[in-house]
């Protein structure tokens, strides 16, 4: 790619006036949240950000499982999908129950399921 190519990309994002539109900007800030909520929806969505975890998801989207289940289903390591169920755990993105000496995870509630599904859906568009 030429220099001037990327010039003109670059310019692509950029406004060539410099007006600031107040009526605009009053209006976002209304409905925009506060920093602390943005940070804590910035750390649920690094949630998403790792193949293992949203492989765990989705296996519980379909089905409440125990770990030994889930690690035969992503042919993983016990403790690796140990690991990443402690965090969606601590994250109250999964809770677990016991019956006797088994420990079942399923999602903690249904706006994981849709999370996902309209990821998918934005994949397949």
């Amino acid at each position: 790619m030429e220099k001037q190519d990327l010039g003109k990309r670059k310019d692509e994002y950029a406004c060539s006036c410099r007006i600031i539109h107040e009526d605009i900007l009053r209006s976002v800030r209304k409905q925009m949240p506060e920093v602390v909520q943005l940070c804590n929806l910035a750390d649920f969505f690094k949630l998403f950000g790792d193949s293992t975890r949203i492989g765990i998801l989705w296996a519980l989207c379909e089905s409440e499982m125990c770990v030994c289940d889930i690690s035969a289903l992503l042919n993983m390591e016990q403790s690796a999908v140990s690991h990443q169920l402690k965090i969606l755990k601590q994250s109250r993105i999964v809770k677990n129950r016991r019956d006797g000496k088994v420990i079942y995870y399923s999602l903690d509630d249904d706006h994981i399921r849709d999370v996902l599904n309209l990821g998918m859906q934005h994949l397949m568009e």
